[in-house]
C-alpha cells in the first residue's frame, strides 16, 4: 500500500492537514478551546488510534486550544507509552494517562471525573483561556454537570469539526479509493460463493477474513440480507440460506487506515425473475439521476429531487424510508457531511463543494412483494464533476453462478 517509487499517501502531509482545518474551525468557532471525546475527531486532531473496543466506553478525549500547536490526548493505560514512542508528532508531556469510568462502570462519586475538569480548567486558565467556552462534541451526562459545576461553559464543538472534516485532501481521497478498492476485491469472492445452500453469516464471515487480510483495520459492519428478507430492509445478517432465485444484497463497512467504506451492491443467485430485474432497473435509473447531478455548486436539495418521495414505494413518509434513498459524506467516520435526503435536504440544503466525498443509496422493493434491489456508489466531488470511487460491476443485475 505503500512504496518509495510512487507517491501514494503521504501522512505526514495527511497528519498536517488534518490539524490545520481542526484549528481553522476551532478560530471560526468562537472557542478558547475543543474538547473531544468522538473517536473520530480525536483521530482527526491528535493522528492516534487504539482500536475499536475503547471506541463507544468515553474515557479517552483530546483538547485542542487557540494558544497550542498541538492538542493533548488523554488515553487508556499503556496507550500512553506507545503514542510517547512512536506518535512522535506529539510532544511526550502532551500524551497523559486518562479514565473517567467507562460509562459509569466506575461511579461519578469515586472523583476521576471532577478531578479530569479540574486539570482541563487549570490548563485553560494557564493559557488565558479560563473565561473562554468550550467546544465540546459528545459527553456524558455526568462529565458534562462537572465542567458547568466547575464554571465553565460548554457550547457544541461538533457541528465545527464536522466542518473541518468535510473537504478532503488527496491523501483523504486515496485512502478511501484503496478501502473501497479492497472491497472491490471481497465481491469478487462473494459472487465466487454465491449458491444455493451458503449461509448469509458465512458470507459475513468470509467478507471479515479477506478484508482483514488485505490490511482492514476494523470491519464496523457487514449486512447480508436475501430472498424474502429484502423487503422491508432489516439491515442486519442472519443464519437464513441462500435459495435458487432468490435476490440478495450486502453492504460493506469497514476502514482502512481509519477511511471507511459504505458499498452495497445487490445480486440475483442462479437466476433472475422480470419483477427482480425491473426493481434493479428502477434503484440503477434512481442512483445515475443523482451521480448525475453531482458537481460543485450543486444543492443537495437538487440532488434528493431527483429520487422518489418515500409515498411512491411504499412508506407513509420520509422519516420512515430514511436510509433508503440517501447520500452521506464519508471519511473517518461512516455519516459525515453531507446529509442527502428527503427528509433534511429540501429545507436545510448544503452547497456541494470540490473534495466532498459521499456515499449516494437507492433502494427499489420489487413487485413480487419480498425481492428488492439496492445500490450504492462512492463519489468525490471534483472540479469538473465527479469521480466514483466503488468499481464492482453494478450498471446491470449481477446474476451470479448463472444456471
Amino acid at each position: 500500500m505503500g512504496v518509495d517509487y510512487e507517491e501514494r499517501v503521504d501522512f505526514d502531509r495527511l497528519r498536517r492537514y488534518r490539524l490545520a482545518r481542526a484549528k481553522a474551525s476551532l478560530e471560526a468557532s468562537g472557542c478558547g478551546a475543543f474538547l473531544l471525546f468522538d473517536f473520530y475527531n480525536i483521530r482527526y486532531t491528535t493522528q492516534t488510534w487504539i482500536g475499536g473496543a475503547l471506541g463507544d466506553k468515553m474515557t479517552r478525549y483530546a483538547l485542542l486550544t487557540r494558544e497550542a500547536d498541538t492538542p493533548w490526548l488523554w488515553d487508556f493505560g499503556s496507550a500512553v507509552r506507545h503514542h510517547q514512542l512512536y506518535s512522535n508528532w506529539l510532544p511526550d508531556e502532551n500524551c497523559r494517562p486518562g479514565m473517567l469510568g467507562l460509562r459509569g462502570a466506575v461511579a461519578p462519586t469515586a472523583g476521576l471525573i471532577e478531578s479530569a475538569v479540574r486539570e482541563i480548567k487549570g490548563m485553560l486558565e494557564t493559557a488565558g483561556l479560563g473565561g473562554e467556552p468550550v467546544g465540546v462534541d459528545i459527553v456524558e451526562p455526568p462529565f458534562l454537570f462537572e465542567m458547568q459545576r466547575q464554571g465553565l461553559t460548554v457550547v457544541d464543538a461538533q457541528q465545527f469539526m464536522l466542518d473541518a472534516r468535510e473537504i478532503k485532501s488527496r491523501d483523504e481521497i486515496m485512502l478511501l479509493s484503496q478501502a473501497a478498492a479492497m472491497v472491490d476485491g471481497v465481491y469478487q469472492d462473494i459472487v465466487d460463493v454465491l449458491k444455493p445452500g451458503i449461509r448469509e453469516n458465512e458470507i459475513v464471515a468470509l467478507a471479515n477474513k479477506r478484508l482483514y487480510e488485505m490490511g482492514s483495520d476494523q470491519v464496523e459492519a457487514i449486512n447480508a440480507i436475501s430472498g424474502e428478507r429484502c423487503n422491508p430492509h432489516p439491515h442486519n445478517f442472519t443464519d437464513r440460506l441462500i435459495r435458487p432465485g432468490d435476490q440478495a444484497f450486502f453492504d460493506i463497512i469497514h476502514s482502512f487506515n481509519g477511511y471507511r467504506t459504505c458499498y452495497y451492491r445487490t445480486f440475483n443467485v442462479g437466476s433472475a425473475t422480470s419483477s427482480q430485474r425491473d426493481a434493479y432497473t428502477k434503484a440503477r435509473e434512481w442512483m445515475d439521476a443523482a451521480i448525475s447531478m453531482i458537481k460543485p455548486g450543486v444543492g443537495t436539495d437538487q440532488v434528493a429531487a431527483v429520487w422518489p418521495k418515500a409515498e411512491d414505494f411504499g412508506f407513509a413518509g420520509e422519516l420512515a424510508a430514511f436510509g433508503l434513498q440517501f447520500g452521506h459524506g464519508l471519511g473517518l467516520g461512516l455519516h459525515e457531511r453531507p446529509i442527502i435526503s428527503r427528509l433534511n435536504s429540501m429545507t436545510e440544503p448544503v452547497e456541494l463543494k470540490t473534495g466532498m466525498v459521499f456515499a449516494l443509496e437507492t433502494y427499489c422493493p420489487a413487485d413480487d412483494g419480498f425481492s428488492a434491489a439496492r445500490i450504492e456508489e462512492e463519489v468525490v466531488v471534483t472540479e469538473h464533476g465527479r469521480q466514483v470511487l466503488t468499481l464492482f460491476p453494478a450498471q446491470d443485475l449481477f446474476v451470479a453462478n448463472r444456471y
